[in-house]
């Protein structure tokens, strides 16, 4: 007869049978539900109240936890007026306290987000946002790796630990549905829900990416993010071009005069020094580890546009082909994006007509140590003040979060990650930053200033989050999903 596993060991690979078959069996086929619901964010659905698609997404997942009957679990689903709501749930403890303790026993906190971005354009003609399907061990749809999946993957955690009598610490879940706006209404719940948090020793975040689909990937730092609206107004309506251009100064032009005072338009580096930081000695070194895993997949990964040129293909290039300078352009270097304009007539409805006004939706991704409050300050007087011509010009911030970056790992979060990573993968855990923003990250760091950060994800390689084809790699979240329960077994109490 086999001996009992110690109450601190997780057998790998029998959580990994387990999670696989809860993957396969129930939870890819939940997810396809999920997805079919447009629980697009409140940035991008100010009716989303009326709508109830979040309500839908909330209470679709809440039962579906509930169903399962973890010992030990109960759960809340939270709402503030006038906030999207929230689903908290708390697993008691069944690792003892030591005899004569009275130091309060560390919590794992499990995060993620069921809000959703919007549709976006350019879906393979057999795809669609909010049609799951499943090919090739790919879950297509909005919102499925971003990050949908991040309660059932944490709830199946949870029960291959029961399954296998390993002991754990008290977990709390916290699932909100204001990420993808910025996530402007979880602080008031984490104020609200601090007491119940209890002591938090240990934040899993699966709301991340990977650099590849091999090993397990921790994310070491979050660039934030400050955003707005840039209108630049010339006339109070269209006139004849023929009539008014030459003397009546083109918003366009002017739009690109004050984007010159934010961006060098030939190399991309943003001007003010405000919105730059030095990047810290030992995310270099990480940066230059990593690079060297990845190499240039780094860049090949992204879908180039590309055109015949004499005979060969001829690919949009990169803005750097050294790994390692890739690797720090898109986590510790500020960056601009327009991600929306207005005011611009679609091509077929574009007649010979001076346009009064042109808006651009600015997003700027920056540094994880920049303060985003005001960076968003500098920006508006940046692009506001002195107007070319006495233009109207008027930015209107849409909000701003600061980035994270990781506090020092102790020696017990290394090791756990590593063999987490051998278990599931057989490679080691690499280390990497990432360009999006996760708003909750600073809070909690803040406020947990103690707690070892697990933040990773499924948002791997062509995963395409917020962009077309978006994509959960099933057979990645599997593994991901057995690396979390073991991580939480050898959490010391």
């Amino acid at each position: 007869m086999n001996a009992p596993l110690p109450a601190s060991v997780l057998h790998a690979a029998t959580a990994l049978g387990q999670v696989s078959a809860q993957w396969d069996q129930d939870i890819v086929a939940q997810l396809s539900d999920y997805i079919a619901i447009p629980a697009k964010s409140p940035a991008f659905d100010k009716d989303w109240a009326q709508h109830g698609h979040i309500e839908s997404v909330v209470r679709h997942a809440a039962a579906w936890v509930e169903a399962q009957k973890v010992p030990g679990l109960t759960l809340e689903v939270i709402r503030l007026p006038g906030r999207t709501p929230v689903v908290f749930f708390e697993v008691a403890a069944t690792r003892p306290v030591p005899a004569g303790s009275n130091v309060a026993q560390p919590t794992v906190l499990m995060y993620g987000h069921l809000d959703k971005q919007p549709e976006f354009s350019g879906w393979r003609s057999d795809l669609g946002p909010w049609t799951a399907h499943y090919e090739d061990g790919k879950l297509y749809g909005r919102g499925g790796a971003d990050d949908g999946y991040a309660i059932y993957a944490s709830i199946a955690a949870v029960q291959a630990l029961k399954s296998q009598g390993v002991a754990h610490p008290r977990i709390v879940g916290l699932v909100e549905t204001c990420e993808e706006s910025g996530s402007y209404d979880l602080l008031p719940y984490v104020d609200a829900l601090k007491s119940r948090l209890g002591e938090v020793g240990l934040v899993i975040c699966l709301d991340s990416g990977a650099g590849n689909y091999d090993q397990l990937w921790l994310t070491t730092s979050l660039r934030g993010m400050a955003s707005g609206t840039l209108k630049v107004e010339v006339l109070t309506e269209g006139i004849h071009s023929g009539d008014a251009s030459g003397l009546v100064p083109s918003s366009f032009r002017i739009m690109r005069q004050l984007l010159d005072r934010l961006e060098d338009s030939a190399t991309g580096r943003l001007l003010p020094a405000s919105f730059h930081c030095e990047v810290p000695a030992d995310r270099l070194a990480q940066a230059q580890a990593t690079a060297q895993i990845l190499g240039d997949e780094l860049y090949k990964r992204f879908p180039w546009a590309h055109y015949d040129c004499e005979g060969a293909t001829a690919f949009t290039l990169p803005t750097t082909q050294d790994p390692v300078q890739a690797l720090l352009n898109r986590t510790w270097r500020p960056t601009l994006s327009v991600t929306g304009a207005e005011g611009l007539p679609a091509l077929k409805d574009a007649g010979n007509v001076l346009r009064p006004y042109t808006a651009f939706k600015l997003s700027l991704r920056l540094p994880p140590l920049v303060d985003a409050g005001q960076a968003v300050q500098e920006l508006k007087t940046l692009l506001e003040d002195n107007a070319p011509y006495q233009a109207k010009v008027t930015f209107e911030g849409g909000g701003g979060a600061t980035g994270w970056n990781a506090p020092s790992s102790a020696p017990w979060f290394d090791r756990a990650l590593d063999e987490a990573s051998h278990a599931f993968f057989g490679a080691p855990c690499g280390t990497i930053g990432q360009g999006g923003t996760i708003p909750l990250m600073n809070m909690l760091s803040l406020g947990f200033p103690k707690a070892q950060m697990m933040v990773c994800g499924v948002l791997g390689p062509k995963s395409n989050a917020h962009g077309p084809n978006e994509f959960l790699h099933v057979p990645y979240a599997k593994k991901l999903t057995a690396a979390v329960a073991q991580v939480v077994a050898r959490m010391p109490g």
